[in-house]
């Protein structure tokens, strides 16, 4: 039994931390955004299931639906902010060793295979071409299939704290 508890708590960590991290302009004037154009976010996952059309479309849908609810509007022309994300999904292993045999001597071995889904949004200001406000949100799963069903979770915490707060 003590060996499966360390296990367990490794697998729930893997299938449920999600990282947020936002960085914003301290001199931007968040409340002259009224506009905003998504332009073409960036896939770079290795497997098929994470790196198609479908996913690029659900992200870029996700974060319009999200602006939109912030108050912005999409346009084509003139926008004062363009949209823009990467993702990418590597896929890891770690090796985890515990006390094993008679009295613990000697040592076990695991190898635990999960996948860093990583969603990096930008948003930048277009007429002083600058970076205004960053997200990177990290969720780590043990299928990278499972990535898909997180990813509008992922755009919605990243965008809940738009605009950044002022320090």
């Amino acid at each position: 039994m003590k060996f499966w508890a360390p296990l367990a708590v490794l697998a729930m960590s893997i299938a449920f931390g999600q990282k947020i991290t936002i960085e914003s302009d301290t001199s931007a004037d968040f409340s002259r955004y009224k506009t905003f154009r998504m332009m073409e976010g960036q896939l770079n996952a290795k497997g098929p299931t994470l790196n198609n059309e479908l996913v690029r479309k659900k992200i870029e849908d996700e974060i319009r639906k999200r602006l939109v609810e912030k108050g912005l509007k999409e346009v084509s022309d003139q926008p004062d902010l363009n949209a823009r994300f990467n993702f990418s999904a590597p896929r890891r292993n770690e090796v985890n060793t515990y006390p094993a045999g008679r009295l613990g001597a000697a040592t076990r071995r695991e190898k635990v295979q999960y996948t860093d889904g990583t969603l990096v949004i930008d948003l930048r200001d277009t007429s002083r071409r600058a970076l205004v406000f960053h997200s990177i949100a990290v969720q780590s799963v043990d299928d990278p299939a499972k990535l898909l069903d997180r990813l509008d979770d992922m755009v919605k915490k990243s965008i809940e704290k738009y605009p950044a707060k002022k320090k």
